[in-house]
């Protein structure tokens, strides 16, 4: 097969879907890899590394995406792209569809058969392609809060972990899933007071037994968020459900409350955010203020910790991504569940619920399309 790396070109994106090491490994496996010029620089890969593993640089990305049979990316398509998107290309990435009705439709439109990253699903319920992104957005939104929280930056001068003889700042996390439970410990790491609100009681049992400092757990009801929401200095926002449009669970009611200068940090942005006043931002002008409130509201957090951010993806990526291209599509998602799971398009059809579900579209099942 014929596997294109095109350089990500989302604002203050430096991660690269495949390191030289994978592409060796790829073509060692005998498929043809193209990276475009430049593609990994970002992450301190230069040219050289990747055509001394066997891969072909290109110098446009029209080339890579022209002559490429499955493209693996990092961040989506963004419309400046949507004119490389063919019949039969297979694409291979972050989706977040759900959040995206305009990518949906032209993804349908050309008949791309469109893998995504963040659906790709185990019997547990475990996400083996989304998890080392997650904790790495966790563990970096606790950080963004301590960077906004001082004065400098619009917040409220408040140092996270306080002094002896000053309260700490006070920072609640909705969700304890991977997002939560990572910002969780940085934020504790800080001598943070950290309050992790989820709606389900097993894992709130779990969090309050690994995780160690000033943690208090409570059960997910809009009173109870309102109230965590009213008190905050921080609000982390790390719910999730699977392909789906995040739940508004914080509401512009509930943020009004909030003082002037505290922050909230909307990790669950790239699935539509769940805080309501929240919209998409970026690294170069990342946030907005409402009633006084700092919103951080980036959709690519782990893109400016590139190194760590794509050793780590590449590590999840690649066995999946070996598995395409040695089996082809049809066979590797038959014979893969898990990665069947993760089809969200495919020959002008919606194969993820809860995305059709979201624009109202239709759904059908790749079962009967294959």
């Amino acid at each position: 097969m014929i596997i294109g790396v095109p350089k990500e070109i989302k604002d203050n994106e430096y991660r690269v879907s495949m390191t030289p090491a994978g592409a060796d490994l790829l073509v060692r496996a005998g498929h043809r890899v193209l990276v475009e010029q430049g593609a990994g620089s970002g992450s301190g890969f230069a040219d050289a590394e990747y055509a001394q593993a066997g891969a072909e640089i290109e110098p446009q990305a029209a080339r890579v995406w022209g002559q490429a049979e499955m493209v693996a990316k990092v961040k989506e398509p963004l419309p400046q792209e949507y004119a490389y998107l063919r019949e039969g290309l297979l694409l291979f990435t972050y989706l977040h569809l759900a959040a995206d009705r305009g990518l949906t439709e032209e993804l349908l439109r050309r008949k791309v058969t469109a893998v995504a990253y963040e659906t790709v699903q185990r019997s547990d319920g475990s996400l083996p392609l989304l998890t080392p992104m997650s904790q790495i957005a966790g563990r970096m939104a606790a950080q963004v809060a301590a960077t906004y929280l001082q004065r400098t930056n619009g917040g409220l001068g408040k140092l996270m972990g306080g002094v002896p003889g000053v309260r700490p700042a006070d920072v609640v996390i909705i969700g304890g899933g991977t997002v939560g439970t990572n910002a969780a410990q940085i934020a504790l790491g800080m001598g943070a007071q950290v309050t992790v609100v989820d709606v389900v009681a097993d894992r709130l049992r779990y969090l309050n037994e690994v995780l160690h400092g000033n943690l208090v757990t409570l059960s997910s009801n809009p009173r109870n968020v309102a109230e965590a929401v009213a008190r905050a200095d921080a609000v982390i926002g790390a719910v999730l459900t699977p392909g789906a449009k995040a739940p508004r669970l914080v509401t512009g009611t509930m943020v009004a409350t909030m003082r002037p200068g505290s922050v909230i940090v909307d990790v669950a942005v790239d699935q539509g955010g769940c805080v309501e006043t929240s919209r998409p931002t970026s690294h170069s002008e990342p946030t907005f203020l409402v009633n006084g409130v700092v919103h951080y509201c980036v959709p690519n957090i782990p893109g400016v910790v590139p190194w760590t951010s794509t050793y780590a993806l590449s590590n999840a990526t690649l066995p999946y991504a070996r598995r395409l291209a040695d089996q082809g599509f049809a066979a590797a998602v038959r014979s893969d569940p898990v990665l069947a799971l993760g089809v969200n398009a495919y020959q002008g059809h919606l194969t993820y619920r809860a995305v059709a579900d979201a624009f109202g579209m239709e759904y059908a099942p790749l079962a009967t399309l294959l």
